[in-house]
Formats: structure tokens, C-alpha cells, sequence
């Protein structure tokens, strides 16, 4: 990916800015409840700009609640970008396109995956604390012993 443009960052940024403030303040829709605008992405001729979004929902019925926040955000579509284009002062102001944000939803499940196996690994820390070997002590601690000369002038395994 090449640089990013940087009127057209700016704009995203605004444009962010813009329909995050309006959905709390102009539109009084209760299927926007907990909908968070996450990124904006503006193409670099300022044309389209797609406006990823997220929500909060009840455990259950997020999904209903989703569809809900889609088609209210989908009526609202107009109305939000006459107000883009009027904070903005562009020219021509971009087509808004929303996109539901699947990170969130996939950060909670690497989260959970990870809990899970944060918890093994303790789960194995305490096995081995408290670990023993099935035949006794290990046989081999002997013979990874260094000898030294004492080891070897019991049985004579030195002339001198």
C-alpha cells in the first residue's frame, strides 16, 4: 500500500468526527444505541468514503440489534452526509458507505483464547511443581554427574 493521502486522511478524520457527534446530538433513533463509528476510509479521489462502525449489544441479541443499527443507519445515510458536506465545505462530498466493524468481535474471541490458555499453562505449572518421577529419582543424575579424581582412586583406575 502506498502513502496515504493526506487531504484525504484529514477528511476521514472529519468526516469521523462528524457523523459520531450527529448520531448522539440530530438523530434520535434508539436502533443507534451503542453503535460506534470505528474508521473512515476515504478513497483518494475523495468520491466514496466507507464508514466502519460497531455496536455494543446485549448478549443474545446483538444480532437482531445489529440488523437494527444497519437499516436505521442505512435510512440515515442522507441525512448524515448533507451534514458531512456542510462541516466539511468540500465540493463534492463523498458517498458514505457503512460496514459493520468485525474486529472488535474477533479481538474478543483471540482474547478468550488466549484466557484459556493462560489458564492451562498454570494448570501445568502447578502439575510440575508438584511432579515426581514414576520410578523414583531419575537414574541418570549419576551418570551426568562430572567425575572427578576421587571418583577414580577407589577402584585404581589410575597408574602412576
Amino acid at each position: 500500500m502506498a502513502g496515504i493521502n493526506p487531504r484525504a486522511a484529514r477528511i476521514a478524520a472529519l468526516i469521523q468526527r462528524v457523523i459520531a457527534s450527529s448520531m448522539e446530538r440530530t438523530l434520535h433513533d434508539k436502533r443507534l444505541t451503542g453503535v460506534t463509528i470505528t474508521d473512515v476510509r476515504v478513497t483518494g479521489d475523495l468520491q466514496i468514503a466507507r464508514v466502519f462502525w460497531t455496536q455494543l449489544g446485549q448478549e443474545g441479541k446483538a444480532q437482531g440489534e445489529r440488523k437494527r443499527a444497519e437499516q436505521a443507519l442505512k435510512q440515515a445515510t442522507g441525512k448524515l452526509r448533507s451534514l458531512v458536506g456542510s462541516k466539511a465545505g468540500l465540493r463534492l462530498t463523498p458517498q458514505l458507505r457503512f460496514v459493520y466493524d468485525e474486529v472488535p468481535s474477533e479481538a474478543h474471541e483471540i482474547e478468550d483464547i488466549l484466557t484459556v490458555a493462560h489458564k492451562r499453562d498454570e494448570e501445568l505449572a502447578k502439575t510440575r511443581e508438584t511432579a515426581r518421577y514414576a520410578g523414583g529419582e531419575d537414574p541418570y543424575v549419576e551418570s551426568r554427574r562430572k567425575k572427578t579424581a576421587a571418583d577414580f582412586e577407589d577402584d585404581g583406575g589410575f597408574e602412576e
